[in-house]
């Protein structure tokens, strides 16, 4: 990999021998050469940080960007429609829901701290991680998952913004009932409704693209201001509305019980997803060791703040049976005749939904490259402008795959497998930190005893994950709750067994 001080750990540790194919027997087959690439790691070491030499990426994100960052891709329009939707079920009670899913985010965001405070000079996120702790192969796996999210989740966003700005335009007496469907809201299905053409989707992810391209700096700025912008919305969203909660509406509390919260939790969670695009800005933070986990738990708690706070007030001010489906935040304070909230509360979600689209196609963008870079894709991704210090190529490539998915397509019919990449890269993020703790461990242990050790790592791990779908499937399918606690407790047991098997095994050689 020219440029790269990245060294290639190869799996097949008797390579050397293989120079000479008289004395090691037949040459290698097709299958066994891909093989032997799939299941190469990468290690990263010293040499590996890298500095701003005029041809990579630049160093000008600090902790500031980096928390905007990850509250911009995190805090869209669902802020002002999920709270609601969930609330109508969970009542009162979505406000543990945004507790529950923010607890279990931060479990996952740890873990993104510790790996990005591991390797904080290389871009890759979930891929980089992967590569480094099991092998090219699963690195690749999970870039595909992630990019069919990002890039069905960048045209159902840049559909919805498109949505949002001509209902902006349409509160003009010059443009209501003057602009065509086909401009922002989609126009007529075809072919079985797999089709729907929409001009100012792509028209926006063509703008974002150019500022993406000329420079993070710039895009930084932007996406910063209006991050700033939403947040400033939804606090005065918060204090208008706390002004008319009536707490009467918070009783009973959880009119559903338990079951509905933790059901709410589970809808709640994507919320949160987005804090894993700070890990993704590695190679131009400014100090990434440092800033990179602040930036990663920051702006989580600083999510997390927020939908709590427009839980508890959404339902005070109306009582949670009769909230509109649609725009609930909206209908409230309509209700209440606070029309002037209504209209900020839909800049709100264009300010929301432009920091969700704008980091979502700057996070494609450095997966690519680092891709590109690996050589797992063609050297055209690996390119970076020696003057913008953006990856121009990836960018733009990102750019077109997502309009063309957004301006042709009702990516409706494709919504529903969204989340699967995100879920499948937290997923390998947790086991990656589990693999590399491992490594760290056993290098300093009797090689003789690693076969056992890891075998028995591996069922502890297997039993766990039985366990926790288990135990979702019991309460999916609402069985008997003694099957629910059993799966728990053999979980916790697996773990408990994860963790102390290490105990037994003492380091025969310490360095």
């Amino acid at each position: 990999m020219g440029g790269e001080n990245v060294q290639i750990e190869k799996s097949n540790n008797n390579s050397s021998s293989s120079s000479s194919p008289s004395a090691s027997g037949p040459p290698p087959t097709c299958f066994s050469h891909f093989w032997s690439s799939a299941l190469r790691a990468k290690t990263l070491t010293a040499p590996s940080v890298r500095t701003n030499d005029g041809e990579g990426l630049l160093r000008r994100l600090g902790l500031f960007e980096l928390v905007l960052i990850g509250v911009g891709a995190s805090v869209g329009a669902g802020i002002f429609v999920v709270t609601g939707t969930v609330a109508r079920d969970a009542g009162p009670g979505v406000t543990i829901s945004f507790l529950l899913a923010g607890a279990a985010s931060v479990l996952n965001a740890l873990c993104y701290a510790e790996l990005a405070s591991r390797f904080p000079a290389v871009v890759g996120g979930a891929y980089l991680y992967a590569y480094t702790a099991f092998n090219e192969l699963t690195a690749f796996l999970v870039f595909a998952q992630l990019m069919l999210d990002y890039h069905i989740g960048a045209a159902s966003i840049a559909r919805s913004l498109a949505s949002y700005v001509v209902s902006i335009l349409e509160l003009f007496p010059f443009f209501k009932e003057n602009i065509p469907s086909w401009i922002g809201h989609g126009g007529e299905e075809f072919l079985g409704g797999t089709l729907s053409i929409n001009i100012l989707a792509p028209i926006l992810l063509a703008l974002l693209t150019i500022v993406l391209c000329w420079g993070v700096g710039e895009s930084s700025v932007l996406n910063s201001c209006m991050t700033v912008v939403k947040v400033i919305i939804v606090i005065v969203v918060i204090f208008a509305g706390a002004f008319e909660v009536d707490v009467s509406n918070w009783s009973p509390f959880a009119p559903n019980g338990f079951k509905e919260i933790l059901t709410g939790a589970t809808v709640v969670f994507f919320a949160y997803v987005g804090f894993d695009a700070v890990a993704n800005s590695a190679e131009e933070s400014k100090k990434p060791q440092r800033d990179l986990p602040i930036g990663i738990l920051g702006s989580l708690l600083i999510c997390a703040a927020l939908y709590v706070g427009v839980s508890l007030v959404l339902t005070g001010m109306v009582p949670y049976k009769f909230l509109d489906e649609d725009a609930p935040l909206s209908d409230a304070f309509a209700s209440r005749g606070l029309k002037y909230v209504s209209v900020l509360i839909s800049f709100g979600a264009v300010a929301g939904l432009t920091t969700t689209l704008l980091v979502g196609l700057y996070v494609q963008s450095r997966l690519y490259l680092g891709l590109g870079r690996d050589g797992l894709l063609p050297s055209i991704f690996a390119k970076v402008h020696p003057k913008r210090h953006t990856p121009v190529h990836s960018q733009v490539w990102v750019g077109i795959v997502a309009g063309i998915l957004a301006g042709l397509f009702n990516v409706r019919v494709l919504s529903h497998i969204l989340s699967v990449g995100t879920l499948t890269g937290y997923s390998v993020v947790s086991a990656c930190v589990i693999a590399l703790r491992w490594k760290d461990r056993t290098s300093r242990n009797d090689s003789s005893r690693l076969t056992s050790a890891w075998r028995q790592g591996v069922i502890c791990l297997i039993i766990i994950a039985c366990c926790g779908f288990g135990a979702g499937l019991f309460y999916r399918i609402n069985a008997s709750y003694i099957l629910l606690i059993v799966a728990v407790v053999i979980a916790v047991l697996a773990s408990a067994m994860l963790c102390l098997r290490h105990v037994s095994y003492k380091p025969l050689l310490s360095i």
